[in-house]
């Protein structure tokens, strides 16, 4: 009997699915400006960007006091989602679930996402959780934990991994790749990559995959560098630039040197469409074994640079 109570909610967003209605979606967190360029991209159908299928239609505020942009965002951002979308607030993760079919974890404070999941585990929805999973890998792996055992299933991933280097410059003889992005960093979370340089890092594991073996940092206050090591001997680095900067990527092949252009184009678009085709078919399309991993990576750099730049294997 339980089996089948964990899979009702599944069923019934099949259901309503195949009979055309949009699913209705909930957003945990509105410190973040995703809640709001998500909104434009499901909610407007005179959009050219629209995506069909889902519609934002609550959403529970959350917020971090001690995060400057969070504190200040959360009550604008929650402004406009309900008078220029018309998304309900509603005042406890508790009630927002019972007016969606899935949820969009999108507070922008990584350290949120562990209590919160725990929270909305309990209604047994599926869940989309923005960037980053966690603050830390022991949460990202208490997060996987909680909601296998609830049977609620998941994904996270950033918009990058959906970007012109993850999805063009893959290829079977790759000896090695780089990629860079912004990363800034923010002092509250564990694994300072974490905060923005995980777009990088999904880059490198879009075009690279799991079997990252060795990892080793080294940083100034305008930049930090990882080289990791594959299986099978491909090299994988990230290299992150503050406080800004564009995102980009090389491609090693076995007889040529692949670049990116000058600016990487990417958008909200595509990683918007995977995620009403995950709500719509329960089909996970970032398996959460390669998320984690990519917590075990950051987990690795991080205590690399701790010790000065030594090579660490993963956790």
């Amino acid at each position: 009997m339980r089996l089948m109570f964990n899979r009702l909610p599944l069923l019934l967003i099949a259901a309503s699915a195949a009979f055309g209605a949009d699913l209705r979606l909930g957003i945990i967190g509105t410190d973040t400006s995703h809640v709001i360029a998500f909104s434009k991209v499901l909610n407007d159908p005179a959009s050219p960007d629209h995506v069909a299928g889902a519609r934002i239609v609550a959403a529970y505020k959350g917020g971090s006091p001690d995060i400057e942009s969070s504190a200040n965002r959360v009550e604008g951002y929650a402004k406009e989602l309900s008078e220029k979308f018309n998304v309900e607030l509603v005042p406890t993760i508790a009630g927002l679930c019972g007016k969606v079919d899935a949820i969009l974890l999108e507070s922008v404070d990584g350290r949120k996402h562990l209590p919160q999941v725990k929270e909305a585990a309990k209604c047994g929805k599926p869940m989309f959780i923005d960037k980053p999973l966690a603050g830390s890998l022991e949460d990202a792996r208490e997060i996987d934990r909680v909601l296998k055992a609830a049977s609620v299933k998941w994904f996270s991933t950033s918009s990058l991994r959906y970007g012109e280097v993850a999805v063009d410059m893959k290829f079977p003889d790759m000896t090695g790749v780089v990629v860079w992005g912004p990363g800034p960093t923010e002092e509250h979370h564990k694994l300072s990559l974490t905060w923005y340089g995980i777009h990088a890092v999904e880059m490198l594991y879009s075009l690279l995959g799991t079997g990252a073996e060795e990892v080793t940092m080294v940083s100034t206050p305008d930049s930090d560098e990882v080289t990791a090591k594959w299986k099978g001997g491909k090299i994988g680095t990230v290299r992150t630039i503050r406080p800004y900067s564009d995102f980009g990527g090389v491609v090693f092949r076995a007889k040529s040197v692949v670049p990116s252009g000058a600016k990487t184009k990417y958008s909200y678009v595509q990683m918007l469409r995977e995620i009403v085709k995950f709500f719509q078919t329960g089909v996970v399309p970032v398996p959460n074994d390669v998320t984690l991993e990519m917590f075990a990576f950051m987990d690795a750099a991080e205590r690399s640079k701790a010790s000065g730049g030594t090579p660490t294997k993963l956790r």
